[in-house]
């Protein structure tokens, strides 16, 4: 062989080994990881004058509901968090919420004007709603559920490289005074709709499905078990679903799915169910150890690193503390970043990276690392 040639083709094929690196999270499953995540993602703080009328009735809920979060794309962006929470109201009529009663009342003690929440009339339109209680405490950066999804898809499709988004929705079915307009129960076709919705703005293959991770098996812990949760670095980019409702509407969800077959969203159920891949377990302190044998057992958590807003008050770092320990992949927070007319308190990891790898089941070689990078 001509020996320049033979120069030359080391020469290439040293070029190209040197282009050739390994992913620092191959190997890595999304199970794996840790990440911070927000509690009523889309709350605003009350107008003032909603603050006072709350605090004349139950002046330890107006502390409870004194905090806000900014919009979902700088929440995603700037804070780096990976699970959002959604509150959905029925409205399948539209305008069920577009009258809130607060600002009357408010205005008939005298206090300042409370600004309308809806200057473009998109209440009065059919739809699933987001807001925390209706009529005082509505402010929400999304007024509805596919708003909210269009934010999250936007910023999904501009960041591809990212590591999974958990949206996590709650069904609000409780209607809190007789006064109040009634809130409608969750029903098949409301279900129905919810599921429309979501793949209204998310397309199929970018959702993390049940199906996808039972792999055929009767039931998710079985498909878990022969072939856990997928690698982080094959489902970069796309988001999954979680119902946070543990009564009625979750039954009603899983009835005629018992292991989730063909549904949307994964459900919180416990131990012994047939579809059980992620759950909530909320009290990182009492509950320390159910959260970590979960965790163990190749099982999704999400738990809570503070609540209502006593905690950021005291500056107690405990719950967070031990939520941080615990190996809970979703530490969800109403202080990601300090409020400090409170305390310094937040809920961050450690140099503000957005994903880490987990205490309990993720490798010590990636200690400090971002896993999102």
């Amino acid at each position: 062989m001509n020996f320049e040639f033979l120069v030359f083709s080391v020469s290439i094929s040293a070029l190209l080994a040197g282009c050739s690196t390994v992913s620092p999270t191959a190997g890595v499953r999304m199970n794996q990881i840790q990440v911070i995540g927000t509690h009523n993602s889309y709350h605003q703080r009350a107008h003032d004058s909603l603050m006072k009328l709350i605090a004349l009735y139950k002046p330890q809920a107006a502390r409870d509901l004194d905090y806000g979060h900014p919009p979902l794309p700088v929440q995603l962006s700037e804070f780096g968090i990976r699970q959002l929470e959604l509150d959905c109201y029925a409205d399948p009529q539209g305008g069920r919420f577009a009258h809130p009663l607060g600002p009357v009342a408010a205005a008939k003690l005298g206090f300042a004007p409370v600004p309308s929440n809806d200057p473009n009339g998109e209440l009065l339109k059919p739809g699933i709603k987001v807001m925390h209680i209706p009529h005082i405490d509505f402010g929400t950066s999304v007024l509805t559920l596919v708003d909210g999804l269009k934010e999250i898809r936007a910023w999904s499709l501009a960041h591809p490289h990212h590591i999974p988004i958990f949206i996590l929705i709650e069904l609000k079915g409780e209607t809190l005074r007789p006064d109040f307009t009634p809130v409608l129960p969750w029903r098949k076709p409301e279900l129905a709709e919810l599921e429309g919705d979501i793949l209204s703005v998310f397309p199929p293959n970018a959702i993390i499905k049940p199906d996808d991770i039972r792999h055929g098996a009767q039931t998710l812990p079985e498909g878990l078990r022969e072939h856990g949760w997928p690698l982080l670095d094959s489902v970069r980019g796309k988001v999954l679903f979680g119902l946070d409702n543990d009564g009625t509407e979750r039954d009603l969800y899983l009835q005629g799915h018992p292991a989730l077959e063909g549904r949307l969203l994964f459900v919180n159920v416990q131990k012994g169910s047939p579809a059980l891949a992620w759950t909530e377990v909320n009290d990182p302190i009492q509950d320390f150890a159910q959260i970590q044998m979960l965790v163990k057992d190749g099982f999704l958590v999400r738990t809570r690193a503070d609540e209502p807003t006593e905690t950021a008050r005291a500056n107690d770092v405990r719950m967070r503390d031990h939520a941080l320990a615990s190996g809970a992949q979703f530490i969800s927070t109403d202080f990601p970043v300090p409020n400090l007319t409170f305390s310094p308190y937040c809920v961050q990891l450690e140099g503000k990276i957005v994903a880490r790898s987990n205490p309990v089941n993720g490798s010590a070689n990636l200690l400090g690392r971002d896993l999102e990078k």
